[in-house]
């Protein structure tokens, strides 16, 4: 089995990790999911996290090939077209985007927007293969916590998302719009049916317990240690994920982000003032949980 490196790069603002896939040959290499910094008490964008990366690219003398994303986040902005812009490398998604693209659009009421997906240069397939140097990549369609989101499996590696966390830390919610626990569920089979020895890397760590951030774990280590997995049937799953979902309070981010992250993390155009300008639409989420 291909074994690629792989650089995990975790922002504290959003417990949020990026990822830098490379071919130990060729040196050819993939972003996935990378972090466009944003503070919502100022309105301020920055690229902190994507010159970090940019610079571990250029330090360990790789080509960077892909710009990828797992699904459209919640919370935080995607850099894809940030860095596009910065390197030319092309950006892809997986293909059902186009029906979160549909969910948001109407939630926004942006009457003009293409639905399409063609903000981004490819969108995958469930089953697609692509190269990131000599190293094979399978897409896998993991829905659940959205409608879009996929795994990206590389050699002995997965990048699985907001699927499963660390084993101490469960799984992902599955209550935003279009998201489904039984959905997740299967997902979570689909993930766990890979050789046990695959390496399995999250997407966010939120440090229970005070513990240093953590993104790294196996099929077996799932299996055996991950409460929401271990034990647990099918109705059981979905119960207590709905359970949970119930009382979290939505990402402080996630009427901001989602209104980037489905135009291929692109900003909002420029007005005639020079400036740009989120929308937030007010009790678009009703039901949700209140945060303190």
């Amino acid at each position: 089995m291909q074994k690629p490196e792989v650089a995990g790069f975790y922002d504290p603002r959003t417990g949020s990790i990026q990822y830098v896939v490379s071919c130990r040959k060729t040196r050819n290499c993939a972003i996935i999911d990378p972090v466009l910094d944003f503070d919502e008490k100022s309105g301020t964008t920055a690229s902190i996290n994507a010159t970090i990366i940019l610079d571990y690219i250029e330090v360990n003398d790789l080509k960077l090939e892909w710009i990828l994303d797992t699904h459209p986040h919640a919370d935080h902005f995607s850099a894809a077209s940030y860095l596009k812009a910065k390197t030319g490398a092309p950006t892809a998604i997986g293909e059902h985007v186009t029906a979160v693209q549909q969910i948001w659009k109407d939630i926004y009421n942006w009457h003009d927007f293409a639905c399409d997906g063609s903000q981004w240069d490819r969108l995958f397939r469930d089953g697609d293969t692509f190269n990131i140097g000599e190293l094979e990549v399978r897409v896998m369609h993991s829905p659940g916590h959205t409608l879009a989101s996929i795994t990206y499996v590389v050699g002995d590696a997965a990048f699985i998302h907001d699927t499963l966390f660390m084993p101490d830390s469960g799984s992902a919610r599955a209550d935003f719009p279009g998201g489904s626990a039984a959905s997740l569920w299967q997902s979570i089979q689909d993930i766990l049916s890979l050789p046990e020895e695959t390496r399995l890397f999250t997407g966010h760590d939120y440090m229970p317990q005070g513990r240093q951030a953590l993104w790294e774990s196996s099929v077996a280590e799932q299996r055996r240690k991950n409460p929401h997995v271990a034990g647990q049937s099918r109705s059981d799953f979905i119960t207590l994920r709905e359970a949970r979902d119930r009382i979290l309070p939505m990402p402080k981010l996630i009427l901001h982000a989602l209104q980037v992250n489905i135009r291929g993390g692109e900003l909002p155009p420029v007005e005639e003032n020079g400036r740009r300008y989120l929308k937030i639409p007010l009790d678009a989420l009703s039901g949700s949980a209140w945060g303190a």
